[in-house]
């Protein structure tokens, strides 16, 4: 082709424009055309995604099982929130793949005004908005319901809505997470697809398993440095003291004149366990006619050796010392996370038998009930199976007849580490004379097992198997008579709130209702929860930040049920209501 004068050539693998010169096809896919990087601007949200983002933060702020703040509204909303932004996106774009779906699209836009078309993802987001703010209104009333049933503290709505534009933050900030990844993801497929020359398909798919991957083990690694980083933190922690604590000056507590555990070593909760206890006098009120004696507590820190067999080994040694295989009640306590033992369910006990009983707890972990249960929970098994196997071979050596009454306790993550040191109902009745457990999560093996074949007719928040011959479960006092047919000694007992998140709480809520949410609710004064798939989850997660921070009786409390709880398990002969009465003003006086 002739060149005429005055014109310029074209480049090559470009094409003429109106404005001059276009860029090259190289250029489009590397992403350096100027213009191209002037224009773009952040994509606006994806209506399907935005719809159906505000129905999932609208439904999370319904009614869990226990009342929540506004900051834990903001956070569950969030990310429901975000959860229900990419559901949106996922199921329109399925959807795209039906044809019937697409004549309905393209009929319902050919009947929307051309003034208003290039608004309708504004309208969509005031109306979502609208319905944010509405919902908020609501929810701080089923709040005020919910606070004023257990006697806590109103929020006001004006409080309530500050929950709105946290709730947008969180949202937001996943979803651009999410694009920053599909994005990484697009890059990695036109690199294989240049580069390579792979087929789009398969570009595609290796591109996003890389990236996924990639994103994996960058969490792998964050997780475990953030792991590393609480056990320091709770280390240090564990270093301190509870104001008030003082070492004990009696033999029958580690730590104390004669103990092979040095008093720093038992960690923070151990020292605030041997330096608890009733008083003298507080065992002579309790029981009048019986000579007090100084209960025995014996407690092994994660510093006094390194194994749980060791640790175990060492508790016994620690129990022949301090006498207490010749008590009449040898109680195994399995810690929390952190080490801690509750002491209301010790004293209990210690008051009921005046002071003639035995308590040996070991420690396994620095961390918090929760980050163990979540990452670590098998330590909480191990240490349990470690001590109770060494107690029961030294109860082997005793005449049966001088043997104490074997005991076991555990509550929440101490529950489930008490409970899977045992196979079934049976071993439990075999190998113990009785067990307590309080706020049993739903990984415990057993207390699963058993409420999944209850009896029929009878629900799983009030579960009753065999006719309660030889287990029960109770949120209060009553239920732990109910039924009203013979208990069999060895008994089991475990204490259940039915708004405790602990006892609920499983992935499978995810996308399948439990049946705790799918019966009627009985004997309820407050908002009712119902199951939504994904919301619900994450509704009873964030419960599970608030379980203690309810009055005791409610959420994950149990302080003032474990009295009538051991009263049930393993009364003293002849023991009456007034004597737990008496007992109950000594551990919550006026």
């Amino acid at each position: 082709m002739t060149q005429r004068p005055g014109e310029v050539a074209p480049l090559s693998g470009a094409t003429r424009t109106a404005s001059g010169v276009s860029p090259t096809d190289d250029q489009h896919q590397a992403g350096t055309d100027p213009r191209r990087r002037r224009r773009r601007r952040p994509r606006p949200p994806h209506p399907a995604g935005l719809a159906m983002g505000t129905l999932f933060a609208v439904v999370a702020m319904t009614p869990s099982l226990l009342p929540r703040d506004w900051l834990y509204q903001g956070l569950v909303s969030g990310i429901s929130g975000a959860l229900g932004y990419g559901v949106g996106v996922a199921l329109a774009r399925v959807l795209r793949f039906v044809p019937a779906w697409r004549r309905l699209v393209s009929t319902a836009r050919g009947r929307v005004p051309p003034t208003l078309a290039p608004h309708l993802l504004t309208i969509l987001g005031l109306l979502a908005a609208a319905v944010v703010v509405v919902m908020l209104v609501q929810g701080a009333a089923w709040q005020r319901a919910m606070t004023a049933a257990i006697g806590m503290p109103p929020p006001s709505t004006l409080d309530w809505l500050r929950a709105g534009p946290l709730l947008v933050l969180i949202a937001a900030a996943f979803v651009l997470a999410a694009r920053g990844v599909w994005w990484v993801s697009r890059r990695v497929d036109a690199l294989l697809e240049r580069r390579l020359r792979w087929p789009h398909a398969v570009a595609s798919v290796v591109a996003t398993v890389l990236v996924l991957g990639g994103v994996v083990i960058v969490n792998d690694v964050l997780l475990q440095r953030a792991l590393g980083a609480a056990d320091a933190a709770f280390a240090a922690r564990n270093a301190g003291d509870h104001p008030g604590v003082e070492r004990p000056s009696v033999a029958e507590r580690s730590g104390g004149p004669g103990s092979l555990v040095a008093w720093g070593s038992l960690g923070r909760e151990g020292r605030r366990f041997v330096a608890g206890g009733p008083s003298t006098d507080e065992l002579r009120t309790a029981a009048p006619d019986a000579a007090p004696t100084t209960p025995v507590r014996v407690y092994v820190g994660i510093e006094n050796a390194d194994t749980p067999r060791e640790r175990a080994v060492l508790a016994v040694e620690e129990l022949e010392r301090t006498g207490a295989f010749e008590r009449q009640v040898l109680l195994l306590v399995t810690t929390t996370g952190s080490g801690w033992a509750n002491n209301a369910a010790v004293e209990s006990l210690e008051l009921m038998y005046a002071g003639d009983t035995a308590a040996v707890a070991a420690q396994y972990s620095y961390l918090p009930s929760w980050l163990s249960f979540l990452f670590d929970r098998a330590r909480a098994s191990d240490e349990s199976r470690a001590l109770l196997a060494a107690v029961e071979e030294h109860l082997a050596g005793l005449p049966a007849d001088e043997r104490p009454l074997l005991l076991a306790y555990g509550e929440s993550l101490g529950s489930y580490g008490s409970e899977t040191a045992f196979s079934s109902l049976a071993d439990i009745r075999e190998r113990t004379d009785g067990v307590l457990w309080a706020g049993p999560p739903d990984a415990n093996p057993v207390w699963h097992a058993l409420v999944e074949r209850r009896d029929p007719g009878t629900p799983a928040v009030a579960p009753v198997y065999a006719s309660g011959l030889f287990v029960r479960f109770a949120g209060d006092a009553a239920q732990i008579t109910t039924p009203t047919t013979p208990w069999e000694p060895p008994r089991a007992l475990y204490l259940q709130h039915a708004d405790d998140p602990v006892v609920w709480w499983s992935p499978a809520v995810l996308l399948s209702a439990p049946d705790r949410l799918r019966e009627p609710p009985v004997g309820t004064d407050r908002p009712v929860m119902r199951w939504f798939p994904v919301v619900t989850f994450w509704q009873l997660t964030f419960d599970l930040l608030n379980a203690k921070s309810v009055p005791d009786g409610y959420g994950h409390n149990y302080d003032g049920l474990v009295l009538d709880g051991w009263v049930g398990v393993v009364p003293p002969d002849g023991w009456a209501a007034a004597d737990t009465e008496r007992v109950r003003a000594i551990l919550a006086p006026p």
